[in-house]
Order: C-alpha cells, then sequence, then structure tokens
C-alpha cells in the first residue's frame, strides 16, 4: 500500500491578504513546517498549487487544480487523479502546527474505510483527514455538479470520524488543528 502525503496550498487568501503558506514563523515559512512534518510520516510529499513557480524552492513535485476556481475540493481531486498512490494524507497550508502524531493515529483507524476524518473541539476537519483513492470518482461528481463543500461528497462514502485522540496531549491536538486564517491568528500562530 503506498501513501503520500499532499499539501493543498490553492487558497486565495483573502482574509490574510497575502498568502498564509509563505509567512514565516521562526525564520522559515509556514508551508516549510508543513513539509517537514509530513516528510516524518512519508516518502512522499506533494503540493497541490495553482502557482507553482513560487514553491520550486521545496523541491517538491507539484499539481495544479484540474477544475479551476473550485476550492480546496478540486486540490484534492488533482491530488488523486496526479498521484498513483492509495492513501493520501492531507494537510492545509493555514495549518502550520500539524503533528505526526495525530496522522500516525488517525492511520490506524483506516481499516476498510474510505477515510478517516478528525473532529476537534465540535469542528470537523476534512482538510486534515486520510483519505483512500476510491473516494476520487464521488469528488469529481460533486465537481461537476459544482457542489462544492468539502463534505460534499462524505454521504457517499464510508467514513470513520475520529473524536478521541488517545493518549495525544491537549497541548499537541490544540496546536495540530490551528487554522491561521487572518492577521490577528498568524500573530498568534508567532506565540505558540
Amino acid at each position: 500500500m503506498r501513501i503520500s502525503s499532499v499539501v493543498l496550498s490553492g487558497g486565495k487568501s483573502s482574509r490574510m491578504g497575502t498568502n498564509k503558506s509563505l509567512l514565516k514563523l521562526d525564520e522559515k515559512p509556514v508551508i516549510s513546517h508543513i513539509i517537514e512534518e509530513m516528510q516524518t510520516l512519508t516518502d512522499d510529499v506533494f503540493i497541490i498549487t495553482n502557482d507553482p513557480q513560487i514553491y520550486t524552492f521545496t523541491g517538491l513535485s507539484m499539481f495544479s487544480d484540474r477544475y479551476k476556481g473550485k476550492g480546496p475540493l478540486a486540490g484534492l481531486e488533482s491530488a488523486f487523479y496526479h498521484i498513483p498512490s492509495d492513501v493520501f494524507l492531507i494537510a492545509a497550508c493555514d495549518m502550520p502546527f500539524i503533528h505526526h502524531r495525530v496522522y500516525t493515529y488517525l492511520l490506524k483507524y483506516l481499516d476498510d474505510y474510505d477515510a478517516v476524518i478528525p473532529i476537534y473541539d465540535t469542528q470537523t476537519h476534512p482538510l486534515v483527514g486520510i483519505y483512500r483513492r476510491s473516494v476520487h470518482s464521488h469528488i469529481q461528481e460533486q465537481l461537476v455538479k459544482n457542489e462544492l463543500r468539502v463534505k460534499s461528497f462524505f454521504n457517499n462514502i464510508n467514513i470513520k470520524y475520529i473524536d478521541d485522540f488517545g493518549s495525544i496531549s491537549e497541548e499537541t491536538l490544540k496546536r495540530h488543528f490551528f487554522n491561521m486564517n487572518n492577521p490577528d491568528e498568524y500573530e498568534r500562530a508567532k506565540s505558540l
């Protein structure tokens, strides 16, 4: 079974006012922190972006959306279309403190499910979930119908939701699920 990590970096960053993934934390772009963490999980890490030229410094393979202007669902579709893996660990570029222990924990529950999706603090987090290739056709159907919410295809697949993270500390979980969408959250990230 081939497992790959995918960093979704295609958003417009309208609330932040600048590209979130290139903001610096500890002298490094946010995307570099995410990539380094994903590299502890899989040998293959890919970036899905519609601006590949700005990420050449990462040295990673990149793919653009095939369905332009359709948001993160199109990013997922592009990953499943281009990358010949069986399982995909997904990371969003605005979650700078993702932690390998959370993904390792989720992966234990994959079994025969199509996806394992974490729920933290009553919020479902599909963009730090784990998916099998089998969801690809369902995502394509939603894109063709222009139903663009990431969760739009969830009723059509077999999902394991995880809201209990065993012995992983609350501090690790709080950081892992921290989402940085606006300047105030960026300032907060610098102090975490």
